[in-house]
């Protein structure tokens, strides 16, 4: 999955918004994201315009883990 962030300035505070795309939707993810810039470089008060995304069929927890006790890697000089 594909998810756009950016946020405008409304009445002088900033307010969140987000786009969410699917996971085979990445050209249509890119589109998004040039049409917000290009929308701010017309004058639109659009800033921090960002991308994220995140496999589903990822295998474990993300991030890095603690090895179980069947791992045994050494350090060998």
């Amino acid at each position: 999955m594909f998810m756009i962030y950016w946020s405008i300035c409304v009445d002088g505070k900033e307010q969140a918004c987000s786009q969410e795309f699917g996971s085979e939707s990445m050209a249509d993810a890119l589109r998004f994201t040039e049409s917000l810039r290009a929308e701010r470089r017309q004058g639109a008060a659009i800033r921090h315009i960002t991308m994220s995304c995140e496999n589903p069929d990822s295998v474990g927890h993300a991030g890095v883990a603690d090895a179980g006790p069947e791992y045994s890697w050494k350090k060998r000089r």
